[in-house]
């Protein structure tokens, strides 16, 4: 019969801090769980909303094109290389039309999409990661940390973004698109910071955490698989309005004049529709829509895609699509996707 001693003595065996299991798995095991948990299961949560769908759609044609570019599959943007001023659907080797020297529009927005997509991911990472490290140390350490993040955080919200922009564009004249996106949102971070931290500082009292440090789990453990999760939808919306920001940024940038004109690039071609008047003559209209038409719909994938990354960190909602189990509700998804809708 087992003595009060014995059942203590097990339990003094077992190491709550172990972070392994004593149940060894091979290396294909641990594939196949990768493979399941990180790839699998996001892409049916993802594809069984509506909305995600036509985002990855969208998003997939400004990959095509920028691949068509890479391997170039389709004509360099040069002048006279068809009558000027052609309108969009006339002439199948110009779909879109050509400008004022006669340049393919599509030729001209397929050779941009790959510097674009490249400055808009490097915008977004940049922005979200440093406001995802500020925001989560400052909000789970608290005390004298805090503080020192808070205030230097605070140091660059009150710098105005725009000017700030400028006169960085000004300065380095960048023409790689990852430090273009950079400087970009090179203070972007900030606001973003503080909300996380706002909201850290809510999951680190759960009673889920607290027992993790109870039990002696690492400050960054507890970060990256007690907290992350709780904000990882937050920071995904958050990463495609940086994305999307930067964007705007850069083609208004380039309008104006700001940022140098070493290539092609949508606002360039949004620049010289304009100033050829494109704006005032119904023959050069196409030249001025074809770029905004690319601009909103990067934007507008982008905001579709956003709106189902929160049905991929739901666990709920993950499990019940996933066929792991039944018991979820209908009532809880519809309520979880109206929160961030």
């Amino acid at each position: 019969m087992a003595t009060e001693a014995d059942s203590t003595s097990s339990s003094d065996d077992i190491d709550w801090r172990s972070e392994s299991s004593s149940v060894e798995m091979s290396r294909r095991d641990r594939l196949e769980e990768f493979y399941r948990h990180s790839i699998y299961e996001p892409a049916v949560v993802a594809w069984s909303d509506r909305r995600t769908r036509v985002g990855m759609v969208i998003l997939s044609v400004y990959l095509l094109m920028a691949l068509v570019e890479v391997l170039g599959l389709w004509r360099n943007p040069s002048p006279s290389q068809a009558e000027r001023l052609l309108p969009p659907f006339q002439n199948w080797a110009y779909p879109l039309g050509t400008t004022q020297s006669g340049v393919d529009l599509l030729a001209l927005i397929i050779d941009s999409t790959p510097f674009i997509l490249l400055m808009v991911l490097a915008g977004g990472v940049w922005a979200t990661g440093i406001a995802v490290l500020v925001g989560t140390v400052s909000g789970y350490k608290g005390g004298a940390v805090d503080t020192v993040i808070t205030s230097v955080s605070d140091f660059f919200m009150a710098i105005p973004g725009l000017p700030l922009v400028i006169i960085l564009a000004i300065t380095f004249s960048p023409e790689n698109p990852i430090f273009l996106g950079m400087i970009l949102t090179i203070n972007y971070w900030a606001g973003l910071g503080r909300s996380i931290r706002s909201q850290v500082l809510s999951i680190r009292e759960a009673s889920y955490v607290e027992a993790a440090r109870t039990m002696g789990t690492g400050t960054s453990r507890i970060i990256l698989k007690d907290v992350m999760p709780n904000i990882m939808p937050y920071v995904m919306v958050n990463f495609v309005l940086a994305a999307r920001y930067t964007i705007f940024a850069s083609v208004g940038l380039y309008f104006i004049g700001v940022l140098p004109y070493t290539g092609q690039n949508w606002g360039v071609t949004l620049n010289n529709a304009y100033n050829q008047g494109g704006l005032f003559t119904m023959q050069a209209l196409h030249w001025l829509l074809v770029p905004i038409v690319a601009i909103v719909g990067l934007a507008f994938g982008l905001i579709l895609v956003s709106q189902g990354m929160d049905r991929i960190f739901n666990p709920r909602v993950r499990t019940r699509l996933t066929g792991e189990s039944e018991s979820v509700d209908e009532e809880s998804e519809n309520e979880t996707t109206s929160t961030w809708a």
